[in-house]
């Protein structure tokens, strides 16, 4: 037995919507039909509320509510079968009932219970005579039945109409206040069916654009784009359908102008629970300004960046100038302009490397500017200098701490360790622990080594001040038979910025 609550039965009733209101002919007929096939003068289709009993529709009666005390079809509503009542004098639930005991004087009651798809009882349909009988036949019980479903079917299909209509009115509204939201946004902003078929654009688009609405429905959108742009755009697009991937590309729109000028355009798609994808929705953002002045700010960048490399050229050559003049300082001014080119290898592998820029520069990678960096240590016949493992991301920052850091330990590995001979190898080893990137210098191979070596010059202090101070790392240094053994550890963070 389905259990209920009388806020439950009064929710349903008002989503039928059958309470207080006008006459409507379908149901006038069907009580017509059940008082004549039933021989009764009275026939009712009835719904209990909380405290009354309403006649959606009434045949042989001019009252439409009466008491809910009163209802013979509050009872009747909670069977499985229509509910017979020979004589209502004879019954004790209805003796003293003033519908029985003063007018009209019911004597005989037959009511098939009306029940909600829920199985939640409502009322009932319902015929009544003033003089007492014996029941109904079985073709009138079979046809009271009947009617009642015809009851509740005219009330299910009512309902799932006023869901829909209330559905619609939702919709409607909804798809108002984002027109509203959608044109007011400075951005220009469309949509797409999961085909691809661009169904919506914002006032913004048409403004933008200055296309006329709808010229650009469907699969037109890209006569707006400019022509050595929309093969690029198209495969874009294409991709981001197949795949559910965002869609994200410049390209250079017509602005109503005529003049094509730079925007961004992104789409992500909506999905329903199952992940299929319903609609795209996308923008198009004008960043024809923005590119202009990057592009301006890159140039600037490359002219800084070119006269800082004939900087450290002008330095090295005036080393080399003093060098000759006074030979006693060769040895300090040789490794003065080795530090120099460092600096400069340094500079160069970070400088600008944008569109306008030499395209053979390398990524920003620690690797990189290793193998830069010992590239003059190198032997074309075997390898002298491994650099293996991990290779994290490094920027401007520190790329002048860490040419100066391993050009120090390659330029002492060169006079005192493994590469001052010609068997002498360096391998370099980068692995990631935790939040540190961790260096292991090993130099194998090299002259055999007496006593620790004591450096406390320039190149060692520079050593400290590159690895602490500039890096906030650590050195621990350790000193084997062929070599150096170095472990450094800088916080990945150093490396370069988030």
């Amino acid at each position: 037995m389905v259990t209920f609550d009388e806020e439950q039965r009064a929710q349903i009733l008002a989503d039928y919507g059958v309470l207080d209101v006008q006459p409507e002919d379908r149901f006038d007929a069907i009580v017509t039909f059940a008082g004549e096939l039933c021989e009764a003068p009275i026939a009712l289709i009835a719904f209990v509320g909380r405290d009354r009993q309403w006649y959606k529709a009434a045949r042989g009666i001019d009252i439409c509510e009466t008491p809910r005390e009163h209802s013979f079809c509050a009872h009747a509503m909670l069977g499985d079968a229509p509910m017979i009542v020979p004589d209502a004098r004879q019954d004790p639930r209805f003796v003293d009932n003033p519908l029985v005991a003063g007018s009209p004087g019911i004597r005989f009651y037959a009511g098939a219970p009306l029940v909600s798809r829920e199985g939640v009882p409502l009322g009932s349909l319902c015929v009544i005579d003033m003089v007492p009988r014996a029941g109904l036949t079985p073709l009138q019980q079979q046809g009271l039945n009947v009617l009642a479903a015809q009851v509740m079917a005219l009330l299910e299909a009512r309902r799932q109409l006023r869901l829909v209509e209330a559905h619609d009115r939702l919709l409607a509204e909804s798809e108002h206040k984002f027109r509203i939201l959608a044109d007011t946004m400075p951005q220009m902003i469309w949509s797409a069916l999961p085909d691809g078929h661009n169904d919506y654009f914002n006032a913004r688009w048409y403004e933008y654009t200055g296309v006329d609405e709808g010229e650009t429905d469907g699969h037109e959108w890209d006569r707006v784009f400019h022509p050595e742009d929309q093969p690029l755009a198209w495969a874009a697009w294409r991709r981001s359908l197949a795949t559910g991937e965002t869609y994200e590309i410049e390209y250079r729109m017509r602005h109503h102008s005529g003049e094509y000028r730079w925007a961004l355009g992104r789409a992500l798609p909506m999905r329903d629970a199952d992940g299929h994808i319903m609609r795209w929705f996308g923008t198009c953002t004008d960043i024809h300004d923005t590119r202009l002045a990057a592009e301006q700010r890159e140039l600037v960048a490359h002219e800084l960046s070119h006269r800082i490399k004939n900087i450290f050229a002008v330095i090295a050559g005036l080393i080399n100038l003093s060098a000759r003049t006074r030979p006693e300082m060769r040895d300090l001014a040789e490794d003065l302009r080795t530090r120099v080119l460092a600096l400069g290898r340094a500079h160069d592998f970070v400088r600008p490397n944008g569109s306008a820029s030499n395209q053979e520069v390398k990524h920003a990678r620690l690797q990189g500017l290793l193998v830069e960096l010992f590239s003059p240590y190198g032997d074309d016949d075997q390898p002298r200098l491994d650099v293996t493992g991990a290779d994290p991301p490094i920027d401007d920052r520190s790329a002048t701490p860490l040419a100066l850091l391993f050009h120090e330990l390659a330029t002492n590995a060169s006079k005192y360790g493994a590469l001052s001979v010609a068997r002498g190898r360096v391998t370099v080893e980068i692995v990631n622990e935790g939040g540190d990137c961790v260096i292991l210098w090993r130099e194998s191979g090299g002259p055999k080594i007496d006593h620790v070596p004591e450096f406390t010059g320039f190149g060692s202090r520079l050593i400290a001040l590159s690895i602490g101070a500039q890096l906030h790392g650590t050195i621990d240094k350790d000193w084997t038979d062929e070599g150096l053994s170095a472990r450094i550890r800088i916080p990945v963070e150093s490396l370069a910025r988030r």
